[in-house]
């Protein structure tokens, strides 16, 4: 499972280091793409096949999942993550994200996201805010 939060540099090849805590469960190659909220999902290679498979059962005859899976996957480039552990990012995924020198690498459950630090600070400070009320939404689904 891929949790935590963790503070990394872009260098100036535009590389990010995956945390070592999450190299081994990423493993080599791993799919980058465009996320919610203007960040970006990391997904292992064997994590991104079960969703990919889930967007190709869309109904195609649906105008919003047509768009969802046509940006979500156009969108996403296979990397691999060299032996220090790092990952190229695309200028278009960096752009897309608004990605600079100084980002958060969170982990969520199946996959990693990568984030700008202003962004993921406010982000955070703006969800923190309602976690009771999150908790308690959760709470009727069953979820928590």
């Amino acid at each position: 499972m891929l949790i935590g939060e963790y503070r990394h540099n872009i260098d100036a090849k535009k590389r990010v280091a995956i945390p070592a805590k999450f190299r081994k469960e990423i493993g080599r190659e791993a799919v980058i793409t465009k996320g919610q909220e203007k960040c970006l999902f990391v997904y292992p290679m064997s994590e991104w096949k079960k969703v990919a498979e889930k967007l190709s059962e869309l109904p195609t005859g649906s105008s919003d999942s047509r768009n969802f899976v046509r940006i979500f996957l156009s969108g996403a480039v296979d990397v691999e993550i060299d032996a220090l552990g790092r990952v190229l990012l695309p200028d278009y995924l960096k752009d897309f994200a608004g990605l600079k020198e100084k980002v958060v690498i969170a982990g969520v459950y199946k996959r990693l996201e990568i984030w700008n630090e202003e962004n993921w600070d406010a982000y955070k400070e703006a969800i923190e805010k309602q976690t009771d009320m999150l908790a308690e939404k959760l709470g009727e689904l069953g979820a928590y």
